[in-house]
């Protein structure tokens, strides 16, 4: 800990050790002599919203607790040590909650668990966790390769396969930034970044939101913008899918300024803030706000301009023009215009696309938009083609199988239904 005696006190150590940052910004508060009403000032909320924050254990709003730890004075990492993970022990009596039924009846989660996606539940819960307890570090070998080889399961849309690295993946990415090198911090953002990108297609929202929070407040210590955009992004995402929008826009309003503030100087940077304003624009269109998601996906185009017409592999925003696009055919869609969807895909194909995540991700957009423009044997048509890029990005996302189901349950006969149901194994009720 730093020099200030206040943060090296037993008071502070013991706060850390029992995962209480709430307490922290309270020790804070109470250095400076300031009552729950003055930090609420400070904040722009009530006094009584401040005491619930230094009560509780389990952080409900990460962006409060940042501020008002700033607000008072705790050192960055002294906050993040009591955000992280307790570390791995021999006993399991003590776990931080990764959701509301952590502590009920195992079989009970494990239907809960099997309900949210198609992978083997057992695995899910095995995610689950660790995102609770960090498993202990295995030592299988360097961090960088092993994520590389995580993302390109992702990039290839295997799920089952990559929730099953994820957990040593997170312990020795935590072992490593017990270094407090800022780069191992990066790393270990990433990690948890694409943990929360893959539960997010599993339809697991709210682990996805521990990782995604995980994710950024290493970013923010790692000081790493791109690693803290990646990071912002998935949580807008997950708050996107809770019924979050204004917040989600807001976070992602203010990971785009920073990424701007770079200069952009770099393809990385570009990519990135491209991506932010993709996602803008498509938080937007969620929100019914239509002439911000439409000049927000134009913007997008614009900054894409200078980005080669394939992403390079490895890179954390692999975006391309032609990526641009496909994300504004999911805007048009979530404006509930089918027509301006379908057109701005119709001259898209898969080979402007490096991965086989992105390639059926073409499908599965253009499959909604036929979809919403009900017309089945387009929407069949183009989930087969989605599907023979990729399985799991039909099979493992819960919006993409209701498609399945609906179609197999209203229009059985139509022209590629039956093959589709039978690939995806979805069943009809």
């Amino acid at each position: 800990m730093p020099g200030d005696p206040l943060w090296n006190s037993p008071k502070a150590r013991e706060l850390v050790s029992r995962r209480h940052p709430g307490g922290l910004v309270r020790l804070g508060r109470e250095h400076r002599g300031w009552t729950l009403a003055d930090l609420g000032r400070h904040l722009g909320c009530s006094a009584a919203t401040v005491s619930r924050m230094e009560r509780r254990t389990q952080v409900i709003d990460l962006t409060l607790i940042h501020r008002a730890a700033s607000t008072v004075g705790v050192p960055q990492h002294v906050l993040v040590s009591s955000l992280a993970p307790p570390a791995p022990t021999a006993s399991a009596t003590t776990r931080v909650s990764a959701s509301p039924h952590a502590e009920e009846d195992p079989m009970r989660r494990r239907s809960l668990l099997a309900a949210t996606a198609t992978v083997p539940a057992a695995m899910l819960l095995g995610m689950d966790r660790a995102l609770a307890d960090t498993p202990p570090p295995t030592g299988k070998g360097a961090l960088d390769a092993r994520t590389a080889s995580a993302r390109g399961l992702y990039d290839k849309g295997s799920h089952t396969q990559l929730i099953a690295l994820l957990p040593s993946l997170l312990a020795d990415g935590h072992a490593a930034a017990s270094s407090r090198r800022e780069l191992d911090q990066a790393r270990l953002s990433s990690v948890y970044s694409l943990s929360a990108a893959l539960l997010i297609k599993l339809g697991s929202y709210e682990q996805a939101r521990l990782a995604a929070d995980r994710a950024r407040t290493w970013a923010e210590v790692s000081g790493s913008p791109l690693a803290e955009a990646a990071a912002s992004r998935e949580l807008a995402i997950v708050l996107r899918h809770q019924d979050r929008g204004e917040e989600a826009q807001s976070l992602m309003e203010s990971a785009a300024a920073r990424v701007e503030a770079t200069g952009l100087r770099t393809e990385a940077a570009s990519s990135a803030y491209a991506q932010m304003l993709c996602t803008l624009a498509y938080t937007a269109a969620r929100g019914g706000r239509r002439a911000e998601a439409l000049a927000m996906a134009e913007e997008a185009r614009r900054a894409a301009r200078r980005l080669p017409l394939l992403a390079p592999a490895g890179r954390l925003f692999p975006l391309s023009p032609a990526a641009v696009d496909l994300y504004t055919v999911g805007v048009h869609w979530a404006l509930d215009d089918a027509g301006a969807a379908l057109e701005a895909g119709r001259n898209l194909r898969v080979d402007y696309f490096p991965t086989a995540e992105r390639k059926a991700r073409l499908g599965t957009d253009m499959a909604r938009a036929w979809w919403a423009w009900g017309r089945p044997e387009q929407t069949a048509h183009a989930l087969l083609d989605a599907h023979r890029a990729s399985p799991g990005e039909v099979r493992d996302r819960p919006a993409i199988r209701r498609i399945v189901t609906e179609l197999a349950q209203r229009h059985p006969r139509a022209v590629g239904v039956r093959e589709l149901h039978a690939a995806v194994s979805v069943p009809a009720t």
